[in-house]
């Protein structure tokens, strides 16, 4: 048997939230599956750290994927070349996107459709390209995977795709997210990022849906009522309209307390994560959210989102909002800031939750997902 997979977004030090899927699904199912051959096509260069097994092929193929128009040539002519070429029993591709001019099984892994619900939070040519592809892929697939009940419910609703055909398969954490039990290891790292202060921490990419403006304003209302000298940490990568994050920093009582990291390397993102007092993740739309199970592996507590798949990933073992509310975001930081109670036992619920968010769950359930199309 022969799986063609995009790998594209395995990129050495450069991986987000459907790089690290990748990565921790296909290094179990590769191994674990030493008579099938799989082929990896990657855009950028094939790095050895990628080639988890011997039965691994890969495959660099050009252009470059990394805009739209970009897109669109390596899955619509590169990758059809390489798929008529192979001939494979499935092309498996886990940003959701398929090779749309080739008639074989195809199986893809929707996160979320946010660009449908928020398109205004996109580029538009790249939402056009989503608007185009995705539904398409949708139903081209001969199976779906996506990551949260919601979202299943979302992609099936919104392209009219029978449920039956998308199976849901939570994410997991990466390892290297550990508590650090060392109060002078922490002073360190508060020393290093944040003039020796406590802080909170955003962790994600800089998009207008996960709502930086807001936590940043009821960041400084809380800053205003309490007069401590917390810092709020937001490390992650700009993306679309960050000037307006600046701007809104700018006009905060507290601006110099805010403190863009920029997008840091995993070293770095594991001891800013770890030395938090805690995780804030208020997205206004998410298909899973990765940052609040990974503060929970950290021994962070959690203040969240209230809204779609955020309230169903982190279950009771963070302080849910209202995004859209400044005020009721501020209260929490407080309650969180001032109830020593709280806190701890958010970190009790989370130290039990994170268990059911593992790789190894989530690569055998997407295996069992994939054989479906055979």
């Amino acid at each position: 048997m022969k799986i063609v997979v995009n790998t594209r977004l395995l990129r050495k030090n450069a991986m987000d939230g459907i790089g690290w899927v990748a990565y921790n699904t296909l290094k179990e199912i590769t191994i674990n599956n030493p008579r099938i051959e799989f082929h990896f096509l990657f855009d950028s260069g094939i790095d050895d750290e990628f080639l988890f097994s011997q039965n691994i092929i890969p495959h660099n193929l050009f252009p470059p994927a990394k805009h739209a128009l970009l897109n669109t040539i390596w899955f619509e002519w590169s990758a059809k070349k390489i798929l008529e070429k192979i001939s494979p029993d499935l092309f498996f591709s886990p940003d959701g996107i398929l090779c749309l001019r080739w008639s074989g099984k195809q199986y893809g892994i929707i996160h979320d459709i946010n660009f449908e619900h928020r398109p205004e939070d996109l580029k538009f040519t790249n939402r056009a390209y989503y608007k185009y592809f995705i539904p398409k892929s949708a139903v081209k697939a001969c199976r779906l995977a996506t990551v949260s009940e919601y979202s299943k419910r979302d992609i099936a609703d919104t392209y009219k795709i029978s449920p039956d055909k998308i199976d849901v398969i939570p994410l997991g954490i990466n390892h290297f997210f550990q508590p650090l039990n060392s109060e002078s290891l922490k002073q360190t790292i508060k020393e290093k990022y944040a003039n020796g202060c406590d802080y909170f921490i955003f962790l994600g990419t800089l998009s207008p849906r996960k709502n930086i403006i807001r936590l940043m304003q009821a960041f400084d209302l809380f800053k205003q009522q309490t007069k401590n000298n917390f810092k709020l940490l937001i490390a992650g990568k700009v993306m679309y309209r960050s000037n307006e994050l600046y701007e809104a920093k700018a006009k905060l009582i507290y601006s110099d307390d805010v403190i863009f990291l920029g997008r840091q390397p995993d070293e770095n993102l594991r001891d800013l994560l770890a030395a938090a007092f805690c995780m804030i993740f208020i997205p206004l739309f998410e298909g899973f959210g990765l940052p609040p199970i990974e503060a929970m592996q950290s021994g962070v507590p959690v203040i969240a989102s209230n809204v779609t798949s955020v309230p169903e990933v982190v279950g009771d073992a963070g302080l849910l909002v209202n995004p859209y509310n400044i005020e009721e975001i501020k209260n929490a930081i407080v309650n969180i800031y001032e109830d020593d109670g709280l806190r701890k036992s958010l970190i009790e619920k989370g130290n039990i939750r994170k268990h059911e968010f593992t790789w190894k769950r989530t690569a055998d359930l997407l295996w069992k997902s994939i054989t479906k199309c055979f």
